[in-house]
């Protein structure tokens, strides 16, 4: 194969490369001999690459806006801090909020990005940015990264989803325009675990390889007849469904598998359990698992909400981290916690804080991460004064200890290019 590289052309070469990507990918590659008018919007496009820190993510979504002044992004002494108080962590010279004193033990393996800023102040609108570096534009739905980190590496167990978001927000860009095989698994409750995932006792297995094998026969003419993306996305994805089934690591999803002390140690919430099957999924292979918090959309009343949210936060992610790092998870899993944008560093008539997408704050654990650290400043949590961290710059650091490539163009199936965050450009520094 070697020689016969070798003694192939420049163009031949390309068109091998490219047609090796597309049985690979999926989708189409962009031509090295691509017109200069459509390469150039991504000519800013990272080229940094390393050998992965990471081989997966547990990825917390503060659902509806997480306050970052009365969180992460603590500014002791400030008058922008309303009645949050800053206390001290694991880490030298790092601080958070007095509400989260379980996460602040762990702080020596985190950094804090404490200058993240977005173009997106409505919700709908900033979650979309957040979880795919691309703003909403018409009919295109963008892959969030769970997808591209199957789509370039794969999954971690054959058998099991390459990813799974934990949720009830059904307006998830998922997979985007990803064939159907790299859509996520959704799960409203992490405590019933997979549905309707077993075989009924009354039906063998014999029966059941009976029924599938006569539906593939009935379906053969269909999919001969037409032979469209769809159709052959529907027969895999079902395929992938019986693989689900079958496996051993079905027990994955099953929470009633761990011990009341650690059951307790998380916390009976929604979040708690997510969290709780979160760590399971990552130990089973699952890539990418996602678990949303929501509740923090606090116009009025901040400081008699906060409190409780804060602390349903708090023991799940103190007890996650501590759960991963015990078991030598940690090093090379990301946890990541993030939002779609901050609060008003005024309070205001109704003592809560508006939507500010100005400066906030999001929290990187573990994956190869040099915790202990914050990365970028702030005046007073207004302005961002140091080190500014786009969206996308922030999605790239994440895809940068995962090993991907950020500047490889994919096509849509409308023959739209893009790559997996945009121009966003990795923050390597964080990285030891």
């Amino acid at each position: 194969m070697k020689a016969l590289l070798h003694s192939c052309d420049d163009l031949s070469r390309r068109q091998f490369a490219r047609r090796l990507a597309q049985t690979c990918l999926g989708v189409s590659v962009m031509n090295g001999l691509a017109p200069r008018g459509l390469a150039a919007p991504f000519e800013g496009s990272s080229k940094a690459k390393q050998a992965a820190t990471a081989k997966r993510v547990i990825y917390l979504y503060m659902s509806g806006g997480m306050t970052h002044l009365d969180t992460f992004g603590v500014v002791p002494g400030a008058d922008t801090m309303g009645s949050t108080k800053a206390i001290p962590t694991s880490a030298d010279g790092v601080q958070v909020s007095e509400y989260l004193p379980n996460t602040a033990k762990m702080m020596h393996r985190g950094v804090i990005v404490n200058s993240l800023t977005s173009t997106q102040g409505a919700h709908a609108q900033g979650n979309y940015f957040q979880h795919t570096s691309y703003t909403m534009r018409g009919a295109t739905r963008h892959p969030a990264l769970g997808a591209w980190l199957q789509k370039f590496q794969g999954k971690g167990n054959a058998d099991l989803p390459g990813s799974v978001i934990i949720t009830g927000d059904s307006k998830h860009p998922g997979g985007g325009f990803f064939e159907a095989a790299f859509q996520p698994l959704l799960l409203n409750d992490p405590a019933r675990g997979l549905q309707n995932s077993r075989m009924p006792a009354s039906l063998s297995e014999s029966d059941f390889d009976y029924r599938r094998s006569l539906s593939a026969k009935l379906d053969q003419s269909f999919q001969q007849t037409y032979n469209y993306q769809g159709v052959k996305a529907y027969a895999e994805v079902y395929k992938d469904a019986i693989k689900v089934m079958k496996s051993e690591d079905l027990d994955a999803f099953d929470l009633s598998k761990e011990d009341a002390e650690t059951h307790a140690a998380y916390g009976d919430t929604s979040f708690a359990q997510g969290c709780l099957l979160a760590r399971r999924l990552a130990e089973h292979g699952v890539r990418f698992i996602e678990v949303s918090l929501g509740g923090w959309d606090m116009h009025q009343d901040i400081y008699a909400r906060l409190p409780e949210r804060a602390a349903e936060l708090d023991q799940a992610l103190g007890a996650l981290l501590t759960d991963l790092e015990r078991r030598g998870l940690l090093d090379d899993t990301l946890v990541v916690l993030t939002s779609e944008f901050g609060r008003t560093p005024k309070i205001n008539q109704n003592d809560g804080r508006d939507h500010y997408p100005k400066a906030f704050s999001s929290v990187i654990w573990g994956g190869g991460i040099k915790g202990g650290q914050v990365y970028g400043k702030t005046d007073k949590g207004i302005e961002v004064t140091e080190n500014k961290v786009s969206v996308p710059d922030f999605n790239a650091t994440l895809a940068y200890a995962l090993g991907l490539p950020l500047d490889l163009v994919l096509y849509s199936s409308s023959k739209r290019p893009f790559t997996v965050t945009d121009k966003g450009q990795p923050i390597t520094s964080l990285f030891a």
